[in-house]
Order: structure tokens, then sequence, then C-alpha cells
């Protein structure tokens, strides 16, 4: 079973209410899993060998202040993460079309730009039409927590 690190980027909690409804699908699958909103450099993600990341985006299409750190740290050192699997979960507002989920696209860029493996194809959930994201990020992990064994 996999070590995991849910990464968690949030500015109104959404994002976070996605990591509390996933934690415990993921350890009941017999994965090991922490949760972290404030991992700022590759020191926080060297215990695990998967990594989640929940990723919302404000702004105009930023990604949230408190993740920024990290994946401005990735971008600017490029550490080898080819060590690493990840997936992500990008939580945005179809409203916004030039901006949809841009948050989770950057990071999601970031750690592909380190080398590290992406597995399965990243979500994408609209809150204009889905405002309950957890639902269908429940029923994304299904299948997800498969490819990490």
């Amino acid at each position: 079973m996999a070590k995991i690190l849910i990464l968690v980027g949030t500015e109104s909690g959404n994002a976070q209410m996605v990591a509390d409804a996933l934690k415990p699908v993921l350890e009941d699958a017999g994965h090991a899993v922490d949760v972290n909103d404030k991992a700022a450099s590759v020191g926080d993600l060297e215990a695990h060998d998967v990594l989640l990341v929940i990723c919302a985006t404000h702004g105009s299409g930023d990604i949230p202040t408190n993740i920024l750190p990290l994946a401005e740290t990735l971008e600017r050192e490029r550490p080898d993460l080819s060590g690493h699997r990840y997936g992500v979960i990008a939580l945005g507002d179809m409203t916004y079309q030039d901006t949809f989920c841009g948050g989770g696209k950057k990071v999601d860029q970031v750690f592909e730009l380190c080398g590290a493996r992406k597995v399965g194809e990243r979500l994408e959930v609209d809150a204009s039409s889905q405002p309950l994201p957890d639902e269908e990020a429940l029923a994304w992990i299904e299948g997800w927590k498969n490819l990490v064994d």
C-alpha cells in the first residue's frame, strides 16, 4: 500500500472539505494518509511516495495562497520528484471559462515539470454545476485509489 500525502490548496475551505472526505476512503483501502495544507518545501513531501493535490482556484486562475509557496519553490528549484506519483483534483467555476481550474492546472504542470509521474486523469470539478465537490471527488477516488496500490 502507498504512503499518500494529500496536499490541500484552499481559499474558502472547499478543497479541505474534499480532503476530509477522501482521507478515510483511502485509509479504508489500506493506504497510509496524511493531509497537509501548509506544505512549502520538498522536505514536506519526502516521507510519501504518492501525492494527491486537491487545489481550488481563486482570483484570475490563481493558486491558493496556502499552497503557493510550495508551487513556487518547486517551479524555481525543480527538484527531482521522479520517485513520486501524483494525482490532481482541481476545483473551479466554469463561469470563468478562461481561468477554469487554473490553480489545479498550474500545480499539475509544476509536478510534471519536476518529473513526478501522474496517476490517472486530473479531475476538474465545476462549482457552477456541482456545488458539492466532495461528491464528484468521492466517485473519482474509487478508481484512483486502485491505481496507486
